[in-house]
Parts: structure tokens; sequence; C-alpha cells
């Protein structure tokens, strides 16, 4: 297993969740804050807990991740959500078919802890869109905000999407290059308190999300 692995955290208005979510990663895990435009002061609160922390000024959840990607350094990166939904301790179990070599590219398939934290119409808008996926030939059943895989690998995708699309054509072109995808369950929780998703946090943002991600659908090939 490698020494150190960057972990990208797109980051808008997240300060209230940052101190938990930096301060619970594993050790030899090392955080990658893209601040896209906080108003909160998260960029001084994931310095003062150690992160690097890089600005991306174009808007958009894609153009904070691959901006993330660009800036890391080590040869696998993990992709993770700043809100708190996700624990850190999950990557270990994601990290290890990719660095083993077993997948290209491992995801996770989010479990809820409980009733509530994943809100109807962003759970229909998600299993609406996988099942187009699997359709399609990718076969699996979420879309999740947490992923691994290898940094040149993720580059050489040509992902072009820069809003919240990406993570979809992400997955699309992934397979159509012929990678081995794997999906693990990770535990979904609820938001730290104090911040607020930008997708499931109201229809308007899974509208938002959905009109994104149909525009992928209509313009990426995928697997033949």
């Amino acid at each position: 297993m490698p020494t150190q692995i960057d972990v990208v955290l797109p980051c808008l208005d997240e300060a209230a969740a940052l101190p938990g979510v930096l301060t619970a990663l594993p050790p030899g895990y090392r955080a990658i804050v893209v601040d896209n435009g906080s108003r909160d002061g998260s960029p001084e609160v994931a310095a003062r807990h150690g992160a690097r922390v890089v600005h991306e000024p174009r808007r958009g959840y894609g153009a904070a991740v691959h901006a993330g990607i660009e800036a890391a350094e080590t040869e696998l990166v993990c992709v993770l959500d700043a809100d708190g939904s996700f624990a850190p301790r999950e990557l270990p179990a994601l990290v290890a078919p990719v660095a083993e070599g077993i997948a290209d590219l491992a995801v996770g398939r989010r479990r809820p802890v409980r009733v509530g934290v994943w809100p109807w119409h962003a759970r229909a808008g998600t299993a609406l869109v996988a099942a187009l996926l699997r359709h399609r030939g990718v076969p699996l059943r979420d879309l999740s905000p947490i992923r691994v895989a290898r940094r040149e690998a993720l580059l050489g995708l040509g992902v072009t999407d820069r809003a919240f699309g990406y993570p979809l054509e992400l997955l699309i072109r992934a397979a159509a290059a012929g990678w081995r995808i794997h999906e693990l369950d990770v535990a979904y929780a609820p938001r730290a308190v104090g911040t607020r998703s930008k997708v499931s946090g109201s229809v308007r943002g899974t509208l938002r999300a959905t009109r994104d991600f149909a525009a992928v659908l209509r313009s990426v090939d995928g697997p033949r």
C-alpha cells in the first residue's frame, strides 16, 4: 500500500464540517481542500487543520475536483466530500483494490445510516441516472462522490464537465476505456450541522444536477 495518498476535498462553505473531516483522515492521507469561492472562512479553517488549500475561482463541483487532482502529487488520489457525510475511515477500503491492481476505479455506494439522511428527490434522481448508466453498460447503483483512482489515469480520461455532471462523465469515460470499476458500500451520514448540500439540500439543487447529468448523457459516448 502507498505510504502517502492525497485526498481531494472540493469545498464551498464547509467551515463547520472541515475540522471533523480533516482530523479524522487516516495516517498517510493528505488533505487538499479546493476552495470554490467560500464566504465562511473555509480556507482558513482548512489551513489551521493542516490541509493544503487550493483556490479554484471557476465555480462548479467538477472544476474543484479537477483542480485538486491536478494539484495532487501522489500516484493514487481519493476524492471525498468535505461536508462530513462520509467518514474518512472508509477510504482505505476503497484504496485497497486500486492499490492491489484489482480495480482501476473504486467508488462508494451510499448506504444511509438512518431514515431521512438521503432526501427522496436526491435518491430518486440518482436511481434514474444509475439505471441509465447500467443501460449503457456501466454496472453501478450510485454516483457517489467518494472514489479512488490513479492520478495520471484520471487526468488521461479527458473529463471536460466542470459542474455537477463531472462524476457521471468520469464513470462513462472510465467504462468506455475498459476500466475495472469496483463499487463498495459506504456509510452515508447526515452532513455536519451548519452546512447545506448544493444538490440534495433542495429540489432545485437536485434538478440542476439532473440537468447537468442529462447533458453528459447526450454528449458523451459510453462503452460499446
